[in-house]
């Protein structure tokens, strides 16, 4: 699993954030727990592989919205019960 976090220029309300949860739906069906954040300026997501960080700004920037950057790193669930 990958967690990909966008900062993102041009968000002000709760229906921008659920404008930018759709596009992401959108363009990858994959994707799971979409969130963005007006406040913080950002959207994350978590996806079995990696996404293509070319489409992923073109799919934002379609929408009025500027995609400023894109940082994809691996995850790992962290439950309960993990050890580490």
């Amino acid at each position: 699993m990958f967690k990909t976090t966008l900062k993102i220029e041009g968000m002000s309300c709760g229906m921008c954030e659920a404008h930018i949860c759709d596009t992401i739906r959108k363009a990858f069906p994959g994707a799971k727990k979409v969130a963005a954040s007006h406040g913080k300026g950002d959207a994350s997501f978590l996806s079995e592989n990696k996404v293509p960080e070319a489409q992923l700004k073109a799919a934002i920037d379609a929408t009025g919205y500027t995609c400023l950057s894109v940082e994809t790193v691996p995850y790992e669930k962290k439950g309960l019960f993990s050890r580490k």
